[in-house]
Parts: C-alpha cells; sequence; structure tokens
C-alpha cells in the first residue's frame, strides 16, 4: 500500500531533498507540498506528515498532524528535549507516531555516538558547529542533540568542565557543554566535538560535503520507521544499530540497515 505524504517546507533546501527521496521510493507518494505560510488544512488528505519548514512553524505543524490523528515526521531544527517534552503528552493520547530527526546524516549519528561512548571518560567537552550563513537557527539541532547524549552518557560522573561560562565568548551551554556556533558562506554543514582530559585530547569531526547524496539514506528509514511508528521517537541513532551498545532514544524498532559507505560526507576521529 502507498503511503501518502504531505510535505511541509517542501521548497526548501531540505524539504527537496526530502521530496526527491519520496520520489524514489515506490511505496510512498506526496500529495500536498506545502510552504511554511501555507493553511495546514492542505494536509488533511495524507497518510504522513514530513515537516521540513522553520522552527517558528514547526510546533505548528506537529500539533496540527497529532490533532488529525497523522503520523509525523520531523526535520525542521530547534526541537530540544524540553521542546519534545511538551507535545509528547499530546502524541500519546492521540495514539499517534511523531519521530524527530536532528540529522538525516548516517555519518553525523555514528559522529554523535562516538562522542557520547567516549563522554564520561573525558572532563572538558566542547562543540563547534558551523553552517551556511542562511541557516537561521542556533545552536543547530544536531549539535544540542549531541549535548544531550554527552550529558546523558556522563550522568555518573556528572556535567562537564567548563570555565567562564559566563562570560559570552564561551558559547551557549546545553546540558553543560559549551556550543559554538559558525554561520559563513561556503561550507554546507561541520560539527567538531573536542573532548578532553590533561595531557590529551579527542577530536571527532563530521563534514557533509553533498546534502542530498549525504541524507537520503538515513531519510529513507526515517520515513519507513514513521509509517508504523507509535509514541515519540528520537534520532536515527534510536532506528539503526550503531553496534555501539544500547540504542539511544526514546523508542525501540526493529528497522535495521546496512548502508556501507555513505557518500557525500566524511568523518574522521583524530587524537591530538
Amino acid at each position: 500500500m502507498t503511503t501518502r505524504v504531505a510535505l511541509v517546507g517542501g521548497t526548501g533546501k531540505l524539504g527537496a531533498i526530502i521530496a526527491g527521496v519520496i520520489d524514489e521510493m515506490d511505496d510512498f507518494e506526496t500529495v500536498a507540498v506545502l510552504r511554511s505560510s501555507s493553511d495546514l488544512a492542505e494536509m488533511d488528505g495524507a497518510d504522513l506528515v514530513v515537516d521540513a519548514s522553520v522552527p517558528g512553524v514547526s510546533i505548528d505543524v506537529v500539533r496540527a498532524a497529532i490533532e488529525r490523528g497523522k503520523n509525523v515526521l520531523v526535520g525542521t531544527s530547534g526541537w530540544s528535549t524540553e521542546r519534545i517534552a511538551l507535545v509528547r503528552p499530546l502524541v500519546d493520547a492521540a495514539g499517534t507516531g511523531a519521530v524527530f530527526i536532528p540529522n538525516f546524516s548516517l555519518g553525523s549519528v555514528v559522529a554523535t555516538a562516538l562522542a557520547a561512548a567516549a563522554a564520561p571518560l573525558f572532563p572538558s567537552i566542547e562543540i563547534v558547529e558551523t553552517h551556511r550563513e542562511t541557516k537561521v537557527d542556533s545552536p543547530s539541532g544536531t549539535a544540542v542533540r549531541t549535548a544531550e547524549l554527552i550529558a546523558d552518557a556522563r550522568a555518573l560522573v556528572g556535567p562537564v568542565e567548563s570555565p567562564h561560562v559566563d562570560q559570552r565568548a564561551r558559547g551557549q551551554q546545553v546540558a553543560s557543554v559549551p556550543i559554538h556556533s559558525l554561520r559563513r558562506p561556503g561550507v554546507v554543514a561541520k560539527q567538531e566535538t573536542i573532548l578532553s582530559a590533561p595531557g590529551e585530547s579527542i577530536a571527532i569531526v563530521h563534514d557533509t560535503i553533498d546534502p542530498a547524496r549525504a541524507y537520503g539514506p538515513g531519510i529513507r528509514v526515517a520515513l519507513a520507521a514513521a509509517r508504523d511508528a507509535r509514541g515519540v521517537t528520537v534520532g536515527l541513532d534510536a532506528l539503526i544499530d550503531l553496534g555501539l551498545g544500547p540504542r539511544r532514544g526514546e523508542a525501540e524498532t526493529s528497522h535495521v540497515v546496512d548502508e556501507g559507505a555513505v557518500p557525500g560526507q566524511v568523518a574522521r576521529v583524530t587524537g591530538v
């Protein structure tokens, strides 16, 4: 059976990539493409709502989907743990599913998982994320998600050491982790997580080079999961087995993929 999709924010960069992926899938069909300013009633004929809008509109899109009894896949930035908690009771009461994906890149998910795995061993951790100048929100959703998973991993050892955070130049603290955001032309997306201990440090870097090729595999996984989801699921790491221990995320699923080498991105871990 074909799943009918209403794509909100379908005219934006991410929305266009998602639309292209759906066009290539036999069991999904885009039946409505909405702008961020569109009447949300246009989603009524769909089975699944996919949100690639902007942070200020996304909350309304998610609520409208839930009120209509539709599952929703959210790729829009700005959904912190606290913000997701606001809609979790609505999802549970409606008996629907909401899947929040801060980053559709499998390489980014691996880099974040590696940072979280190493986090208990390094007292000092900071994140530097870089996006093109047109990205309106900061810090990025990926950086926020990374910081939250680092804090979860350090639950037994306490928050990271981040001196002088009262100074604005020290970045914005998220779950005790300082995040520094750069917005400049000539870059797509890059995140560096720097973990330090006395006498050594590790830098975990992920670069997105070609968004369409980098996000495609993750979008396909997320669409398949969102179609049948119940409750709230956060992150691609809840949908795939990274082989790094227990899956992180609020919902478990049986979807496991092996994409092999993922094009369009570069990830590296360096010791300094």
